[in-house]
């Protein structure tokens, strides 16, 4: 329950900076469509009034559109790789919220793009109860060990984030570090 209600806060928090900016200094909120952490951060910003996308999946199970989708912004992919690629076409910054397989295999995509020039996109992780200690350990070792950004300029910033530090980061453009 707690990674679901931070994600709606967070979606929310995003929307309610975002209300009544112009187009180009706006953030929407995009998420696969599906039910759990998903339909939390889309519930987020519905309840604050603003549109959300959902770029969800064909799987023979499970994957469901949520209801927090906006009418008309529901996209279908039969392709886990092109719905990241519009994923990416589409972002001005990735946020990642507690998930599984499927969010790790997008994080670490979105992440190797950003280490061979592909994006250079803000990427944050809502470390929600420490999530994401592991994974960061993990990286940092990868780094440390020569396996990530050996040969050249390392190029895999991201942010670990917290609920409270968002509306500041927002403000100040701010989720690379």
């Amino acid at each position: 329950a707690r990674y679901y209600e931070d994600a709606r806060a967070f979606a929310r928090i995003v929307a309610q900076y975002s209300h009544g900016k112009p187009r180009k200094n706006h953030f929407y909120i995009c998420t696969g469509g599906g039910p759990g952490i998903m339909e939390a951060a889309n519930r987020g910003a519905s309840e604050a009034g603003e549109p959300t996308i959902g770029l969800n999946i064909t799987l023979p199970h499970e994957q469901t559109d949520n209801p927090y989708v906006t009418p008309g912004l529901r996209f279908k992919f039969h392709y886990f790789a092109l719905r990241k690629m519009h994923f990416m076409m589409r972002a001005k910054a990735l946020v990642t919220f507690p998930g599984g397989y499927g969010t790790l295999d997008e994080l670490f995509e979105i992440l190797t793009w950003r280490q061979i020039s592909l994006h250079d996109k803000p990427i944050g992780l809502l470390n929600t109860a420490a999530y994401y200690a592991e994974l960061t350990g993990f990286i940092a070792r990868a780094i440390g060990d020569g396996f990530v950004g050996a040969g050249r300029e390392l190029k895999i910033g991201f942010a670990i984030l917290q609920l409270d530090d968002v509306d500041g980061r927002l403000a100040e453009d701010d989720f690379r570090q």
